[in-house]
Parts: structure tokens; C-alpha cells; sequence
């Protein structure tokens, strides 16, 4: 046996406190062979308490006890074979006219019967009964751990009931307290493991109730002390087994003079302890103490199905949750976003302290997170360890120790978003040490034993402190299953995600094809329409230079109506979309007339309209009114009851019209595009004097303003120079940037034409950087967009030497003339010669 000078803090967990040789004096022990005939050992009070005198070892039992009382012991006995179920009878009368409450188990090779004085005759059953009726409607897990310290409290009389819950590390927190008004709450205080040795939470388990009825009373030994020294007897299920007599330090330390433990069970693990402490000896009743373990066994079961209720509760809610998560991102296709803007929500269903998202190399966090810039380390460290699985752990500086920042976070479980691993949901927790609430004065003494003042509960906590720094609250399993939850939810997500955005790619290639078609249509069609404009003056002998020049026109404003095509976007005008369209073919005796009121097409309508009337214009250009002199084009729209728009279009004048075979794509759009994307109507009518075309368009895509208006328009003229500039002087210098062969040399035959063929071409920026070094122009023809470059570098060099310079581009904006040259003239392709010269004899004037 232990004795005082051997006990430290550094040997609890070894001492034996199962064999300790002794017994608690408030009751005698008799250890007997398996049949309960002989008596081989006994407590050193048993001649007192049994009123007997002599050596009891080798004894007959029913000399001792009388043959009624041992006939009952045997068959108790016989009906108990598991010695963590001590059979017990209570209030037997003894020879000697007592009476007691026997408790009795087997024990190894024997029997062991306990004796307890009994003043009455109790019924224990009955008083579990009351104890479990008042908790057993509980639905709450908190309530009933609270009401249950009450009720405890009230029914065993002692001056401080706890509920005391294990943690993961064996420490153990005051989650409920019942105590006189005048002591000191414990209520949420943390005790550390070493307060409650590994072999004591064993016996813990073997024997649910321990009672203490005296923390300062005598050590009852066991005799012959001989044969206790040479094999001791385990006392492991007896009530009666004497305490450690660092137990009872610890106890008296905190001025604790008798207490009760009931053990708390739950799934097969010790969950807690109800912990009564009295400050004045106090001896429970054999009958108290069993109907106190039946209550404990009941409320270990009810603990354990109100955590089952409430796991399945957390669990189902987290479903409900991500359900919802899931509906709502469904709608939406950016997934980053869609995750990052659910952070808050995940926060939610797991117990954390921040949460974050590491996602295609970006940070995204609420809460307690790691400092900034630590978040790709860590990423990378779980990526190795986790083997894409969700991973956790409470001491991060531990695992990770490059992770020094423990003050900040310790716990972190981290969950997958894809097979790859990649991208993380983080789950934080704060060190523990911060969240702790130590309900007492850290400071307050306590009277120290002569084992030393370590022992006191203060002190053991402060040492423990030392021990559990860099620590969180550990993750739980119903963490775990959450996390797989969320991790099941965000990979449904990215997965959804990767599906729209194949689809979408298939969407796309769709679109791209249906575009490559419908170009492919329109520069068809363009050529068409240019080759018409070649070949229509052949019918007439005009000279050629006329016919150069009306062509010539006629193509730039093609280019004015391809722009404006191209360009209808952001809606427009009807009257303004049909001159643009009829533009290239004002020139020439055709007359056009265009009537109807001030309509604004929406940009969808607008698109559709523009790509009917640029083919119903092209059509009839090639095969129509507007394919030779003298034919006549009517276009009137009007307003309708319904704020439709109805549009007539009538040609006349036109090669006769004979049976339209196979229709090609340019008809066909020019039939379906308005009745399929905007639900209106199409009508086309071939009569052998020219086509007769009607559309309606849904007033929904329109906005009438005006009153109707007619106008008939004036064929174009030829262009011709405007303006008084002197011409250039044969044989200038000029550069010219271009990085079309086929429009350099076009340009570069209008300045032969004009007189001017010192031209110098370069193809990029970097060809006219090289030029100027040793060759000066008097000045410079850039065209803005060289395909992978610009001239941009070119157009500083030149205002650096001080060289005037004139922009050209085929687009019909201003916004891509670069920053700083807003000043300098635009010249627009395809270059009309006159247009040119102009612009480079008024650029050289200017300057």
C-alpha cells in the first residue's frame, strides 16, 4: 500500500487504487470462499460492527450469521453471477438482533459480502421510480442535465450536485450545478484529466457509484494483514473500497468532506460523473445508493437517445440548409461566387469560429481565420496530408508547424471541393485556453496537505493550462458528418457547374458555327453586291472614269451601311436602319420612297430588323427593282391598334419575276427571323412585277414618337472634293502603315495618280520604326489596327520628330483612336482618293 510520502502527481495513474487493503468505516467486509461456507479475510471493524469476538479467519459463515441469513446470502449470490451487479439484501436481521444491508459479489475465486448498518426498511425501487419520473418527459439535452443536478441534489440531500462531462482529452467541464446558496459555483469550470486518473475512470466504468462518506475518516485495513500483503484482495466492485488518499487530499483541499459519483455511460465510454459533494460526513443509504445507480442508468439511456435526437435533429437541419443552398445555386452559374457568398451559411452548421474558401488560388473568408497570406501555405500542407479526403485536427502548430500563429487559430478541418485536390472549404476554431471560463478566482487559496499544495484544484488547473496551449475543441464525429454533407452539396455544385459550362461551350460552338454560316452568307452577299455595282453601268457606255469614280462611291457607302449594320446593337430608328441599308443604292435613276412614322426598334428587334432589310436590299439589288435603271422601291409602315408596327415592302421596275425554285439562306431568314425571335409575322408575295413583302413586329420591342412622314430620296451624287485644299506637291514624302498588300497598293496608286510616288510602306510598328531612322516623310499614313500590333508606337515617334500624320481604319468610331490623339484626322477604309488627298493636303496646311 501507498503510504503519504510516496504519493505525487506524477504516480497517480499507477497507484493501485483497486487493491488498496482497506475499507471505508462506515461498514464491515467478510471475503468468503464461492460457496459463502468460510470466511478467509475481514475488515479489522467487523468483530465490532457484527458484535463478535476472536479471530474470524476460518470461521464458518452460519456460525457467524445464523443458517436463515447465510441460506439468503447463497442464493443472492447464486442469482448475481456478474460482479459489477452486486446482489443486495436489504434490512436483514442478524442473530444478534441487527440489522444490515448486505451487498454481495464474486470476486475472483470468492465471495465478498458487505455489511451496512440499517436503520429502516427502505424501497429502492420505488425511489428510482420518482427520481426517473420527473426527467423521463425531458426532450432537451441541456434541461436535462440541469434539472437532474436539481433533482439529485433534492432527493440525496447534499450541499452541491454537478453534472461533469468529459472532453475529448480527458478534462472534464461542470456542465450543470445544484448547491447550497453560500458556496462557491463551479458551474463551467474545467478540472484536467490528472484530477481524475486513467485507473479511476476504469473503475469508474465497473462500478457506476462510488460513495465517499468521509474524506478526513480512518483507513479500515483488511486481516490477516499477512495474507493481504502477500496477495492482495480486489476490491474493485465493493462499495465499501477505501479512497486514494490523494482523492481524499484533493477533496479536503476543497474543503469537501463526503461525496457521491454516479458514472455516466454512453456508448459504452464514460461520458461524465454526477458528482455530489457534502461538506460534513455523510453515509447514503444502501437503498439510496441503489436507486441513486438505477437513476444513473436511466439518465445515461435518456442522455444517450436525446444525443442520438439531437445528432439526427443537426443532421437533418444541415440537410434542410444545403437543400435550400443547393435550390438557390442552381440559378446561378458563376460557382466561386455562388460558394463565397454561402460562407455565412456554412458557418451556421458547423460550430466554428471563422470559415474559409480556397478556390482557383483565391482567398475568400469571414470569422477567425489564418493572417493574411498564410491561407496558400496551409492549402498546400492539407493538400499533401488529406489524400483528398476531409482532414482535421486541433492543434494545427503541431501538425503544420509552419502554421505559427496558434493565438489565432489551432483547430482546422478542411473540406474537399473536388477530386482534384485543389480547392477547400476551412473550418476554424479558436486555441481552447481563450474560450475557457474559469468561474472562481484563479488566485483563491485553499488549505494545502502535506503532499503539497500541486494537489490543490487550482494549482492542478494552472499546470494543466501549461499543457493544453495551442489547443482547440476537438471535431466531433457529427462534425464530421456535416462535413461530408456540406463536402456532398458543393461537389454536386461544381459538378452542376462543369455540366452548364459544357453545355454552354456546346451552346457556343453552336452559336460560333450559326455565326461562321451567316458570315460566310454576308461577305457572299457583299461580293455579290459590289459585283453588281462592277457589272450594272456595262449596259450603258459610259466613260471610264466616270465609272471608276461612281464606283468607287457607291462602295464607300456600301461601307457606311455595313456599319451601320454592324453596329445596331443598342437599337435605332426604322427610318434611319432602312436609309442606312438603301444607301449604296440611292446612286443611279432607281427611285425610293420611304413612308411611316418615328418608330425606335428595341437592340433585339433592331439586330433582326437590320438583318431582314440587308437581305431583302441585297436580294434586290441582285435579282429586283434595285438591279437596273428606272426600278422603284416603296417602303411604308405603319402604326397598328396594337402598337404594332406593320411594314410593306413593294418593288416594281424590276427583270420580271419568274417560279422561285429551291430558297436559299438569305430567304429564308428574311421569312423566319421576325416570327421566330420576336413572335411577329412574315408575308412574302413574288408577283411577276416584283416582290410584295409585309412584317408586323410586336409592339413590345417598339416605341412609336411622331406622326407618320414621307420622303422620297434623292439619288447620290458622285462624291466629289469639298472644300478649297491645295493639292500636294508632286514627289512629297509620305509613309504609309498598312498591313494589307492589296489596300497598300490601292493607296499607293491613288498618290501615283495624284503625282506623289516617294511612298515608303511599312507592315508593322516595328518595319516603320526601322524605316524612320533613314527615311524623313513630309507625312504619315498609320492605319490603326495592324492585326497583332497598332501604330500607336509609330504615332509617337512621328510626334516626336514633329512629322504630321493622318489615322486610317475601317471602323466607323472615333473610341479607337488611342488616348492623346484625339486631334489627328481619321482617313476611313476603304480609301476613297479624293478623301485622301484631302485629308493629307489639309493635315500639311494645318501644320
Amino acid at each position: 500500500m501507498l503510504t503519504a510520502s510516496t504519493v505525487d502527481l506524477s504516480n497517480c495513474d499507477r497507484e493501485p487504487i483497486h487493491i488498496p487493503g482497506s475499507i471505508q468505516p462506515h461498514g464491515c467486509l467478510l471475503a468468503c470462499d464461492p460457496g459463502v461456507t468460510v470466511i478467509r479475510r475481514y475488515s479489522a471493524n467487523a468483530t465490532s460492527m457484527l458484535r463478535t469476538e476472536g479471530e474470524l479467519k476460518g470461521r464458518q459463515v452460519a456460525d457467524l450469521l445464523g443458517e436463515d441469513a447465510t441460506h439468503d446470502l447463497r442464493n443472492a449470490i447464486a442469482q448475481a453471477p456478474d460482479a459489477s451487479r452486486p446482489a443486495v439484501i436489504a434490512h436483514l436481521r442478524l442473530p444478534n438482533g441487527d440489522h444490515f444491508d448486505i451487498a454481495v459479489h464474486r470476486q475472483q475465486d470468492g465471495a465478498i459480502l458487505e455489511f451496512e448498518p440499517s436503520l429502516r426498511r427502505t424501497q429502492p425501487l420505488q425511489l428510482a421510480r420518482e427520481m426517473i419520473g420527473r426527467v423521463k418527459d425531458i426532450a432537451d439535452i441541456d434541461l436535462l442535465i440541469s434539472s437532474s443536478a436539481k433533482l439529485v441534489r433534492t432527493v440525496l440531500g447534499y450541499d452541491r450536485v454537478m453534472i461533469y462531462r468529459f472532453e475529448d482529452d480527458g478534462s472534464g467541464k461542470v456542465a450543470s450545478e445544484a448547491k447550497r446558496a453560500d458556496l462557491e459555483s463551479f458551474l463551467g469550470q474545467y478540472f484536467p484529466a490528472s484530477d481524475i486518473p486513467r485507473q479511476a475512470r476504469i473503475l469508474y466504468m465497473q462500478n457506476p457509484i462510488r460513495v465517499i462518506s468521509d474524506a478526513s475518516g480512518t483507513r479500515v485495513p483488511l486481516l490477516p494483514q499477512d495474507d493481504e500483503a502477500r496477495q492482495p484482495l480486489d476490491l474493485s466492485f465493493a462499495h465499501l473500497r477505501s479512497v486514494s488518499p490523494i482523492h481524499c487530499e484533493y477533496l479536503r483541499n476543497m474543503g469537501v468532506a463526503a461525496s457521491m459519483s454516479i458514472s455516466i455511460i454512453v456508448d459504452d465510454k464514460l461520458w461524465g460523473l454526477i458528482a455530489c459533494h457534502h461538506y460534513a460526513p455523510k453515509t447514503l443509504t444502501m437503498s439510496e445508493r441503489i436507486a441513486a445507480e438505477m437513476f444513473g442508468e436511466f439518465f445515461s439511456l435518456h442522455l444517450l437517445s436525446l444525443r442520438q435526437k439531437r445528432k439526427l435533429d443537426i443532421t437533418t437541419e444541415a440537410r434542410r440548409a444545403l437543400d435550400r443552398f443547393l435550390q438557390s445555386a442552381s440559378h446561378q452559374t458563376d460557382v466561386d461566387q455562388i460558394l463565397a457568398s454561402a460562407l455565412p451559411e456554412f458557418q451556421k452548421l458547423l460550430a466554428c469560429d471563422g470559415v474559409g474558401l480556397w478556390m482557383k488560388d483565391r482567398w475568400t473568408a469571414i470569422g477567425t481565420v489564418p493572417p493574411e497570406g498564410e491561407e496558400e501555405a496551409l492549402a498546400a500542407f492539407v493538400s499533401r496530408n488529406s489524400e483528398g479526403r476531409i482532414w482535421g485536427t486541433k492543434s494545427l502548430s503541431t501538425d503544420f508547424p509552419a502554421a505559427d500563429y496558434p493565438e489565432v487559430v489551432s483547430g482546422v478541418l478542411s473540406v474537399p471541393l473536388s477530386q482534384i485536390p485543389r480547392d477547400y472549404l476551412f473550418f476554424f476554431r479558436k486555441e481552447r485556453l481563450q474560450t475557457l471560463n474559469w468561474a472562481g478566482n484563479p488566485e483563491k487559496t485553499y488549505e494545502v496537505g502535506p503532499l503539497g499544495d500541486r494537489l490543490t484544484p487550482r494549482k492542478s488547473f494552472a499546470i494543466w493550462k501549461e499543457t493544453v496551449r495551442h489547443q482547440a475543441e476537438g471535431w466531433r464525429e457529427a462534425d464530421f458528418e456535416i462535413a461530408e454533407a456540406i463536402r456532398s452539396a458543393t461537389v454536386e455544385i461544381v459538378l452542376r457547374h462543369n455540366e452548364l459550362m459544357q453545355e454552354e461551350r456546346s451552346k457556343a460552338d453552336i452559336r460560333q458555327r450559326m455565326l461562321n454560316e451567316e458570315l460566310n452568307h454576308r461577305v457572299k452577299n457583299i461580293l455579290a453586291v459590289i459585283k453588281s455595282l462592277v457589272a450594272a453601268p456595262g449596259q450603258e457606255e459610259v466613260p471610264i472614269e466616270h465609272y471608276i469614280g461612281s464606283l468607287r462611291g457607291r462602295i464607300h457607302a456600301l461601307s457606311h451601311a455595313h456599319d451601320q449594320l454592324t453596329r445596331g446593337g443598342g437599337g435605332g430608328s426604322l427610318s434611319d436602319l432602312l436609309q442606312a441599308e438603301l444607301l449604296p443604292y440611292r446612286a443611279g435613276l432607281n427611285t425610293l420612297t420611304l413612308t411611316g412614322g418615328t418608330v425606335t426598334l428595341d437592340a433585339r428587334a433592331h439586330a433582326v430588323a437590320a438583318l431582314v432589310i440587308h437581305e431583302l436590299c441585297t436580294n434586290a439589288a441582285k435579282y429586283g427593282a434595285l438591279s437596273r435603271p428606272g426600278g422603284a422601291l416603296t417602303v411604308e409602315w405603319q402604326r397598328t391598334a396594337d402598337d404594332d408596327c406593320l411594314i410593306r415592302w413593294n418593288e416594281s421596275g424590276g427583270p420580271a419575276i419568274g417560279p422561285i425554285g429551291r430558297k436559299g439562306f438569305g430567304t429564308a431568314l428574311i421569312e423566319r427571323s421576325i416570327p421566330y425571335d420576336l413572335g411577329g409575322t412574315s408575308h412574302l408575295d413574288y408577283k411577276p412585277e416584283g416582290l410584295a413583302a409585309e412584317f408586323c413586329i410586336p409592339g413590345r420591342f417598339l416605341n412609336w414618337e411622331t406622326p407618320a412622314i414621307a420622303e422620297e430620296l434623292p439619288p447620290v451624287e458622285d462624291a466629289q472634293p469639298t472644300g478649297q485644299s491645295q493639292p500636294l506637291q508632286a514627289g512629297v514624302p509620305v509613309l504609309l502603315v498598312e498591313d494589307q498588300v492589296l489596300i497598300a497598293m490601292d493607296a499607293e496608286m491613288m498618290l501615283a495618280d495624284a503625282g506623289i510616288e516617294n511612298v515608303v510602306t511599312a507592315s508593322s510598328s516595328t518595319d516603320a520604326l526601322n524605316r524612320l531612322k533613314s527615311f524623313r516623310p513630309a507625312i504619315a499614313i498609320l492605319d490603326i489596327n495592324l492585326g497583332r500590333d497598332t501604330s500607336v508606337p509609330v504615332a509617337e515617334e512621328l510626334a516626336r520628330l514633329g512629322i504630321p500624320f493622318v489615322f486610317a481604319t475601317g471602323y466607323d468610331d472615333r473610341s479607337i483612336v488611342p488616348e492623346g490623339f484625339a486631334d489627328v484626322p481619321v482617313v476611313r477604309k476603304p480609301y476613297d482618293s479624293v478623301a485622301l488627298l484631302k485629308a493629307l493636303s489639309d493635315r500639311l496646311q494645318g501644320r
